[in-house]
C-alpha cells in the first residue's frame, strides 16, 4: 500500500466491495401478459391481387400515375392533355401508346422515359412498353373537358 498523504489524496486497499441493490419491479401476474395484437389481423391478410384489364385495379392505378405527369410547357397533365391514346394491362405488363403535341416538342426525348419510368413504379406492374406514334396527329380535340376548363378554353 502506498500512502500519498503528503499530495493529499490517501489510497486504501480492499479485498472486497458489496454490490449496490438491484432493482425489482413488482407488478400483478395478469399485467405481465401479453397485450392485445392490433396488428394480428392486419398482418394475417395477403395483399389483393391486382385486377389486369379495362377497367381493373391496375389499369386504374396506372392511369393515376400517368396523371402524376404533366406537359411542361402546358399546366395540365398528359392523360388530360389527350397524349395518351391506350393503355393495356396484361398480367403486370404494361403498353401505352402515346403521343406528343408536336414532333418538334422539346420533351420528345424525355416524355416517353418518364411515362416508362412513372408506370413501372405502380405496384403490380412487372415491365412497361411506351409506344410513341405520330399518326393520328394530337389536337386540342383530344383534351378532356377538365383540360380545357384549366386552359380557359371552355
Amino acid at each position: 500500500m502506498t500512502d500519498t498523504a503528503s499530495e493529499g489524496i490517501k489510497i486504501e486497499e480492499v479485498n472486497r466491495v458489496t454490490p449496490p441493490p438491484k432493482a425489482r419491479v413488482e407488478a400483478p401476474a395478469d399485467t405481465l401478459a401479453r397485450k392485445k395484437d392490433y396488428l394480428e389481423g392486419f398482418l394475417s391478410q395477403k395483399p389483393a391481387e391486382p385486377v389486369d384489364g379495362a377497367g381493373g385495379d391496375l389499369q386504374e392505378a396506372v392511369v393515376a400515375a400517368l396523371k402524376e405527369i404533366f406537359d411542361p410547357e402546358i399546366p395540365v397533365n398528359i392523360y388530360d392533355l389527350g397524349l395518351i391514346y391506350n393503355v393495356e394491362v396484361s398480367g403486370g405488363h404494361v403498353v401505352v401508346t402515346m403521343t406528343l403535341t408536336t414532333p418538334h416538342c422539346p420533351v420528345a426525348e424525355s416524355m416517353p422515359g418518364e411515362v416508362e419510368l412513372r408506370v413501372g413504379s405502380v405496384p403490380g406492374v412487372g415491365d412497361c412498353e411506351v409506344n410513341l406514334v405520330w399518326e393520328p396527329a394530337w389536337s386540342p380535340a383530344n383534351m378532356t373537358d377538365e383540360a380545357r376548363l384549366e386552359l380557359g378554353m371552355l
